[in-house]
């Protein structure tokens, strides 16, 4: 699939990814790989008496991840996509061990750069959980590809 170019991106578009389970070994090889092995997510009993969550929360990098490797695998930066420039992110409540999650993206904004190749486009991610409570929202910044003269087959994602 090819990626979405700027133009693309319209007042009203939105999309939905896939969902996955988080597991065990994702927490594991995440907190492993990144060096954050603290009580927190490596010591069940300290989780179940020390915490309010009670058993094995994902780290919220984790999470912010995922949800990204979720919209990557959706194709809609496929071949469009140059540079994740910024974002602002807001944790709203814990992923456990054993919850599905998706991302559902909004534009917020698109706009213009000085190269009439590329332009910014903002979108929100809220990131859910199976049961579709909100777990995390992020807005990134992203660099992507303006569409050429020779590329004139549009690909629609509106959902």
């Amino acid at each position: 699939m090819r990626g979405l170019f700027w133009e693309d991106y319209t007042d009203q578009w939105k999309m939905e990814t896939a969902q996955r389970t988080l597991t065990e070994w994702d927490v594991l090889q995440f907190v492993t790989a990144c060096g954050m092995t603290e009580s927190l997510f490596l010591d069940e009993e300290y989780i179940r008496n020390q915490t309010p969550f009670r058993r094995r929360i994902a780290p919220g990098a984790l999470i912010f991840s995922y949800a990204e490797g979720l919209v990557m695998q959706s194709g809609i930066l496929e071949g469009t996509g140059i540079a994740y420039l910024a974002g602002e992110m807001d944790i709203k409540r814990p992923l456990f061990v054993g919850d599905g999650m998706r991302v559902r993206l909004t534009l917020v904004e698109k706009r213009e750069t000085s190269n009439p190749e590329r332009g910014i486009v903002v979108t929100e991610n809220a990131v859910f959980n199976h049961r579709g409570e909100l777990v995390l929202r992020y807005w990134p910044r992203r660099l992507i590809r303006r569409r050429a003269a020779g590329d004139a087959d549009e690909i629609s994602q509106d959902s």
